[in-house]
């Protein structure tokens, strides 16, 4: 009988490490290429881009594009607007989905199953664009910040989530001995479901960072005459859909003439980077977070 050493792999286990290996390299490469090859059109000298000559390195260092976004105050306006929505509806955010996800959580709370087909109906059937609009309109909210922060300020799938963490990582026993011993469940949840529940809360943190900073198309609909509350994606919409003309011509104080697509490259550069920063502090507690529900012993 051949006697298979204990950690030694057979050559198909191998063959199949090496595929799953090179396919998730490819698929990061598909993530990491399009950025580097935007990063290096920005950086490059005009007439590099114009002749299609750049594709992952920069050719003739030149930071002038990058000079006119930091000058240019409608984007630097905009970048603080977008700060300011993207942490407002985070948090606002967070509170609603920790106050109807531990509830829904608890065994004992009558008409549960209810209240989560409720916000699960959601996920399946929506108004519209148009109703959305409409209601807009009437709460007197359009071309204001507060049409791109409250509407979309609880998430249903990020509610599951959550909920499906606080059952599987808070044992009924622990909340059972924090009743008896006269806790009320302001106090359960503030020091014993939070604390322990860090990793699915930074999760749900990045989705509701992330999407509220990459959205463009609400502030598309309902901000249309106060420029002042345009959030940097939707200024960064408007330069990329703009003519060669108009996109030098909105660039505020720019009395030389800067190539679009160098522009709008730094642009992009200057919209992503932000984010990216965010994620490589949360990281470990995002993997614990999206790992919720994998394992179960």
């Amino acid at each position: 009988m051949n006697s298979v050493k204990p950690g030694s792999k057979s050559m198909a286990n191998r063959a199949a490490d090496f595929f799953i290996r090179f396919l998730l390299f490819v698929i990061a490469l598909t993530c990491i290429l399009p950025f580097v090859h935007v990063l290096a059109k920005s950086l490059s000298n005009e007439a590099y881009v114009i002749a299609q000559e750049v594709y992952l390195w920069p050719k003739g260092l030149n930071i002038e594009a990058y000079k006119k976004v930091f000058t240019d105050q409608s984007i630097i306006r905009s970048f603080f607007v977008t700060i300011f929505v993207t942490v407002t509806f985070t948090l606002t955010g967070m509170i609603l989905t920790v106050c109807a996800a531990y509830p829904l959580s608890r065994k004992h709370l009558k008409g549960r199953n209810f209240f989560t087909f409720l916000f699960m109906f959601t996920l399946y059937f929506a108004g519209g664009i148009i109703p959305d609009y409409l209601l807009m309109n009437r709460l007197h909210m359009l071309d204001t910040i507060w049409s791109i922060i409250l509407p979309l300020a609880f998430s249903p799938y990020n509610l599951l989530i959550m909920k499906t963490s606080f059952q599987t990582s808070i044992s009924d026993s622990l909340i059972e001995s924090a009743v008896i011993d006269g806790a009320s469940q302001f106090r359960i949840l503030r020091s014993i479901v939070l604390p322990l529940s860090k990793p699915i809360l930074a999760t749900v943190t990045l989705f509701y960072a992330v999407g509220r900073w990459n959205a463009y198309q609400d502030a598309l609909f309902y901000i249309k005459q106060n420029i002042n509350i345009r959030p940097l994606q939707l200024k960064l919409y408007y330069l990329i859909a703009t003519s060669t003309e108009a996109v030098n011509a909105a660039m505020e104080g720019t009395a030389q003439y800067t190539n679009p697509e160098v522009l709008k490259a730094a642009c992009i550069i200057f919209t992503t980077v932000p984010i990216i920063c965010v994620y490589p502090f949360i990281q470990k507690y995002f993997v614990k977070g999206t790992m919720v529900g994998a394992v179960k012993g």
